[in-house]
């Protein structure tokens, strides 16, 4: 991936040496251990994080010495410039439909951090936050990305960040609200359907941002498609339910299956256009 002569977003927060210390209160590690279970990619992580809020977390915050290293600090600079290419993908596909596009803020963090939806781990995995409209990625991840999930290369590491702010895409066109007011007066087997449409259409924004981004910039090099196709592949929720447990509930489904994640990204990337990703309206996914 071409990356290096890009502009560099300014929304970068960077929390990296703040430490957060939390004693949970009432037997609620349970909350913690099931959110590392289930937030790799989450769309709304204040469903489960709020919880700790219900059962009373201790917190004391503190900055240390952090000295991150040469590869951290690149690996940094690379998260700024795909935000910058977010960025001005976005401006630009809502400026065509007369809108306006609010950018998102991007939090840097080790180890633990405070959001607007509650208290994360790094374990949770990358997550957006649409009570403070901010993505929250620890760059250890990326090494969790490659190593446990075998998705290597800095195109899948630029489809993280890509699939996040698509949430916050989704957010400012009040799709993702909307979807979550159902939760409530569905059934849990409708519900995870509407969740699933939600994660494919983000899938189908984040091929969006590829195809803008290369047309801009040509970005793309041989092979990176291939790595993002992978990448969201090696996340579909067959794949994870079949390494975790040996078998797979598709009823249970929340994020889609590998098959379904690859082409929705590939269909946004072929498009490049926000109206190729209606996955509601798709009478197959």
């Amino acid at each position: 991936m071409r990356w290096e002569n890009g502009r560099k977003s300014s929304n970068i927060e960077d929390r990296r040496g703040r430490r957060i210390s939390t004693g949970i209160k009432g037997g609620g590690i349970g909350i913690l251990l099931l959110a590392l279970v289930g937030m790799y990619f989450g769309i709304d992580p204040s469903i489960i994080l709020n919880l700790g809020g219900q059962i009373g977390m201790d917190q004391t915050t503190a900055t240390t010495d952090y000295q991150p290293s040469a590869e951290e600090n690149e690996l940094a600079e690379f998260v700024a410039v795909v935000l910058a290419d977010t960025e001005d993908t976005w401006k630009a596909q809502f400026r065509e439909k007369g809108g306006s596009y609010v950018e998102p803020k991007l939090v840097l963090f080790s180890g633990a951090v405070q959001s607007a939806c509650g208290f994360a781990q790094a374990a949770m995995g990358p997550f957006y936050c649409p009570g403070d409209q901010k993505v929250y990625i620890d760059l250890s991840f990326y090494q969790d990305l490659k190593d446990k999930m075998n998705a290597p290369g800095d195109f899948a590491q630029a489809y993280v960040i890509a699939h996040e702010v698509g949430h916050h895409v989704q957010h400012l066109l009040g799709i993702s609200d909307q979807v979550h007011a159902a939760r409530g007066r569905l059934a849990e087997k409708e519900y995870n359907q509407l969740s699933v449409r939600l994660e494919l259409q983000a899938d189908c924004l984040a091929g969006v941002w590829a195809n803008h981004a290369d047309r801009v910039r040509q970005i793309v090099e041989p092979g990176d498609i291939d790595e993002a196709l992978n990448a969201a592949s090696q996340i579909g929720d067959d794949r994870l339910q079949k390494q975790g447990r040996g078998y797979v509930t598709p009823d249970s489904f929340t994020h889609g299956s590998s098959a379904q994640r690859a082409r929705w990204f590939k269909q946004g990337y072929a498009a490049g256009q926000f109206d190729a990703c209606d996955t509601f309206a798709a009478a197959q996914l």
